[in-house]
């Protein structure tokens, strides 16, 4: 499902929201334990697992080179929030009577041409995750399905910057 975005008085929200048939412990272990997170955001270690932690960025090109990011909220098996360049990614887990909610909420204060290009990244990784937690692992990132999100995310973009 597409994610929405929502104009606030001076940034915009993003919010991806994932219903999955697992509970949120299994989640949680998926989002925060390095060799699972980076099963589906290959980018992403965790360093410190609390507030005010550190996750590193890896560039992933062999030099071994990474941007920190910092941990900006943290509730155990509930909340993930860090650092995103000049916004802010808050991950958001609740359980259900079917397995969990996750919600995926990213606080950005100026929309760029760029926009669009991570929306569609986190639609596939949360895709990747999602498949992951159903015993899927993709060996490759699926370019082509990105190309189709990368469609749907500048027409939405486009809407939301005529208002």
């Amino acid at each position: 499902m597409i994610a929405t975005i929502q104009k606030q008085h001076n940034h915009y929200i993003v919010k991806f929201s994932r219903s999955l048939p697992h509970p949120t412990e299994t989640v949680w272990a998926a989002l925060t334990e390095n060799d699972k997170l980076q099963k589906w955001m290959s980018n992403l270690e965790i360093i410190h697992l609390q507030k005010n932690g550190k996750i590193h960025f890896n560039m992933n090109d062999g030099t071994a080179t990474f941007l920190e990011i910092q941990i900006t909220d943290y509730v155990k098996k509930e909340v993930l929030e860090f650092d995103w360049g000049n916004d802010t990614v808050r991950f958001e887990l609740s359980p259900t009577d079917n397995g969990s909610v996750l919600l995926l909420a990213e606080s950005i204060g100026e929309l760029t041409a760029h926009t669009p290009k991570d929306l569609a990244g986190w639609h596939i990784c949360l895709d990747l995750l999602s498949d992951l937690l159903n015993g899927t692992i993709h060996e490759e990132y699926p370019m082509e399905e990105w190309e189709k999100q990368f469609t749907a995310y500048k027409k939405l973009v486009a809407e939301v910057e005529k208002i």
